[in-house]
């Protein structure tokens, strides 16, 4: 069973390798009482369980987190939990051309090709504890599909893998080899500022440790998120100021000179040349020219920051610890900051955002789905 203060996930910051090879020979080596081959279980309060990313569908809103949770929302604004066959601690979703993915823990991947109805498993990889490779068990944390066809998979002691056969098959990527891109940006944070946020974990009780970061291997960072811009270049954003650029759809890979050497969460990517990475500490770093160079932004915060959604004009939401949420109306504004409160008086720890036509917003984290803001 993997053991949560070994791999981070979506949501490490806060609360808590098989080459191409088909999931039905990885499942062969796996327990049958494995969390990661058993089904879902019903649970009454899905919706207000642990949930790590959403994404928007033609079908509706889809949710997932621990326990191999999936949550669908229909146009009445109603969660439905959907059955799916694993218990595994899901960490992404995402959905390209009417079909959709999960990912998590175990290294599991699942495809629904019926809105979630019933799913097929394209992957898994269940941590064997005699293991001598470090990526061996690593937890997807992050997903992005081109089209029904090509997608992406990153996660944790840079395990990254792609898919030209809608996940049916899956080959490793390797992030070695590319000139490393120069940077310099005097905005950059000093280096024992930065060395001193070190990646963040959990525990069994949710208590965040230093100690649990330590890198084995700091050679091959923990991958956290992967977007791609309207050119089609890939950006891949992870813990120590690991940023990583391919225009070649993922046949080779630049290290970018990142102007942060602390853990970035997340990555949007725009118009061609456009990304937005954030993370520890309230930081945020925006390039107009595909990496090459980096602005810090000012965001009135340091707390950890999780998850975003693109808006339209330029504008971003980004959500993260103690219920933040910040707000860039346009690519010219400044970010205005609201804090989640629940009927409980709680301002939980929040990892995904989504916008809704009325300006109001749709939060997920650790209590749960949320709503925020205009209605």
């Amino acid at each position: 069973m993997l053991q949560p203060s070994r791999f981070p996930c979506r949501l490490v910051g806060a609360i808590l390798l098989a080459l191409a090879m088909p999931a039905s020979l990885l499942a062969a080596e796996v327990q049958a009482d494995d969390p990661a081959v058993l089904s879902s279980e019903p649970m009454p309060l899905a919706s207000k369980s642990l949930l790590l990313d959403m994404t928007r569908t033609a079908a509706g809103l889809f949710a997932v987190g621990e326990r191999g949770t999936v949550l669908r929302s229909d146009q009445d604004g109603t969660w439905k939990q959907m059955p799916v066959p694993t218990r595994a601690t899901l960490t992404s979703v995402a959905s390209a051309e009417g079909e959709l993915w999960v990912a998590g823990h175990s290294g599991v991947i699942f495809r629904s090709s019926d809105n979630g109805d019933t799913w097929v498993r394209q992957r898994i990889d269940v941590w064997n504890p005699e293991s001598m490779e470090a990526a061996q068990g690593a937890p997807i944390l992050d997903l992005y599909f081109r089209d029904a066809k090509t997608g992406f998979a990153v996660g944790a002691f840079s395990t990254l893998l792609r898919t030209v056969d809608g996940g049916q098959s899956w080959s490793v990527l390797s992030l070695k080899g590319g000139a490393p891109v120069a940077a310099v940006d005097a905005s950059a944070p000093a280096a024992d500022d930065a060395a001193s946020s070190n990646e963040v974990s959990f525990d069994d009780s949710g208590v965040l440790s230093a100690d649990q970061l330590v890198l084995e291997d700091e050679t091959d960072p923990h991958l956290n998120a992967i977007a791609a811009d309207s050119a089609g270049t890939l950006y891949v954003a992870g813990e120590r100021g690991a940023m990583y650029r391919s225009r070649d759809n993922g046949d080779s890979w630049q290290k970018l000179a990142f102007p942060y050497e602390g853990s970035m969460f997340g990555v949007l990517a725009g118009d061609a040349g456009q990304v937005m990475a954030f993370g520890l500490r309230g930081n945020v770093f925006e390039s107009s020219d595909g990496g090459d160079t980096w602005s810090r932004l000012d965001t009135g915060t340091q707390v950890a920051l999780m998850g975003g959604t693109s808006l339209p004009g330029g504008g971003v939401v980004l959500v993260g610890n103690e219920g933040v949420v910040l707000t860039r109306k346009d690519g010219a504004s400044p970010f205005e900051r609201t804090t989640y409160q629940n009927d409980a008086g709680e301002t939980p720890v929040l990892s995904g955002v989504l916008s809704e036509e009325s300006g109001g917003l749709i939060l997920i984290g650790e209590k749960g789905v949320a709503r925020h803001g205009d209605r």
